[in-house]
């Protein structure tokens, strides 16, 4: 009788594979990939669209956005299309995630970070224009299109750079990955540029700020998410809540971030 390895490659060569991946893959019906429901990625867009309006409606006068169907073009339709005509859109995944839903959480946090942008701005009192984005997505290289720790955006105030990292909770759950706080504190120990956190809590209508360059090494606030597969996360507390979103926006000294 021939031994178990010869058999085995001689039964998946009468099945039609002389290689084991390619047997793996047909078996599994990994080789076969789902079309993107681009029906089912207008309506994710219409209603992100929809979460952007009544968002900006209930902030005071001031910091609303008076032309949302402009902006909604430039940040939600126009990368969007990018995405699309560079083939980029089948090759999103996200811990088994389909495509489409993957698209829209991107197009999603992509969208507040520049609807809040302006907001920003007005809270450390520099001109939008000079909010420079640092993240590393490039719309039309995969390679590069991923989650990294790096901070979303970059400013300069009195004389010193801060980076900015923007995140936003729509569940109601409101943590910073640990790999954040960790690329914030080496940034400041390498090149002495401090790291702001403002986690928007959209869920709840309140904006936390916290300088993440700051945060302990045995921080209580560092858990571990269990639906996050163990990750250690650092759980917003609330008293880092400075700003409620039906109010006017605080002032930047009343926030604690020694900046």
């Amino acid at each position: 009788m021939e031994n178990s390895a010869d058999y085995f490659k001689k039964y998946r060569l009468e099945l039609g594979f002389s290689n084991q991946d390619d047997a793996k893959s047909f078996l599994a019906v990994k080789d076969i990939k789902p079309d993107i429901d681009y029906a089912y990625i207008e309506l994710l867009n219409k209603q992100l669209i929809e979460i952007l309006e009544n968002l900006n409606k209930i902030l005071v006068d001031d910091l609303k956005n008076n032309n949302l169907d402009l902006f909604s073009k430039e940040y939600i339709a126009r990368p969007y299309k990018i995405l699309k005509n560079n083939d980029m859109i089948l090759k999103l995944n996200n811990q088994g995630r389909r495509p489409e839903q993957v698209l829209f959480s991107w197009l999603r946090g992509f969208a507040l970070v520049e609807l809040f942008k302006p907001i920003f701005a007005k809270l450390f009192e520099i001109d939008a224009n000079l909010m420079t984005n640092i993240g590393d997505d490039d719309l039309k290289n995969i390679d590069t299109f991923k989650r990294t720790p790096t901070a979303d955006l970059q400013i300069q105030k009195n004389g010193e750079v801060i980076n900015i990292e923007v995140q936003a909770g729509f569940q109601g759950v409101n943590d910073i990955k640990e790999h954040k706080v960790r690329e914030a504190k080496k940034v400041f120990q390498n090149e002495n540029i401090k790291t702001v956190c403002i986690h928007i809590d959209v869920f709840n209508g309140q904006v936390a700020f916290i300088r993440l360059d700051s945060i302990k090494d045995n921080d209580v606030n560092f858990v571990t998410r269990q639906q996050m597969e163990g990750q250690s996360v650092f759980s917003i507390d609330q008293s880092y809540f400075k700003w409620r979103l039906l109010d006017a926006l605080p002032s930047l000294k009343n926030l604690g971030l020694d900046i």
